[in-house]
């Protein structure tokens, strides 16, 4: 029996998923009859793979030193509906990546259009911060106020990830919501192995200055395709700046 690992790596934490490739699962077990997927089950299936690549994004180009900020509405400056909120946003964001650009700095940004059940809508954005970052965001977002903190590294970001995409399947205080991120965060390839020892299964590689982040450790049986999966996280114990 073997399986394949696939292990990405990041400045403070690699993620690693694991699976079989053997026809069947492991000694002694009959693999899980193949069916089709529920819509519940695409539905989570879609919301995990979101958040996965959003989190990816994020360990990959952002930092603690980074922003979280909230762009709020005042009450007679919100928008008619999403398709006027996204317009609000590519004019801020085109104003903000201007003046980015003048100073030499290279934009990087992610944001959540959000609309709560009571009609409060507010943009959450993740975005680069440098020495002007401030006052260039005040200026170009004129429709409420701006409210930034740095970027909390909870699961190294993986909380946050789950936060930048937030829909009403996941949270039901919102009514609707649009996740999107600028086109320059590619996410580095996997290094992949495959394991021609079932007996190394059991075994989970930590390497010296990591520690397995306990939220992060899934294994079980795809439902789906009927083989055993196990995805985790490694996380550097002195984290790097």
């Amino acid at each position: 029996m073997s399986y394949t690992g696939k292990r990405w790596r990041f400045k403070n934490a690699i993620e690693v998923e694991e699976c079989h490739t053997a026809r069947y699962g492991a000694p002694g077990q009959e693999r899980v009859k193949r069916r089709k997927a529920t819509p519940e089950e695409m539905e989570r299936v879609n919301q995990y793979n979101r958040e996965k690549t959003a989190r990816r994004k994020l360990r990959e180009h952002f930092d603690v030193h980074d922003y979280f900020t909230d762009l709020t509405y005042k009450r007679d400056e919100r928008p008619e509906d999403m398709i006027a909120a996204k317009d609000d946003f590519k004019k801020f964001i085109r104003e903000v990546r201007k003046k980015y650009k003048k100073h030499g700095y290279v934009l990087k940004w992610m944001r959540n259009i959000e609309v709560g059940t009571k009609n409060g809508w507010h943009i959450h954005l993740i975005i680069n911060r440098y020495p002007e970052t401030d006052e260039i965001l005040a200026e170009a977002w004129k429709k409420g106020k701006v409210i930034n903190q740095l970027m909390y590294k909870t699961g190294e970001f993986a909380k946050l990830a789950a936060y930048i995409t937030k829909t009403p399947k996941t949270d039901p205080r919102l009514r609707e919501s649009d996740y999107s991120a600028s086109r320059n965060l590619p996410i580095p390839e996997p290094e992949k192995k495959v394991y021609d020892k079932w007996e190394t299964w059991g075994k989970v590689r930590v390497p010296k200055g990591f520690y397995v982040d306990p939220d992060a450790f899934h294994e079980g049986v795809n439902p789906l395709t009927g083989y055993k999966y196990r995805h985790y996280t490694l996380i550097r114990i002195n984290r790097r700046c």
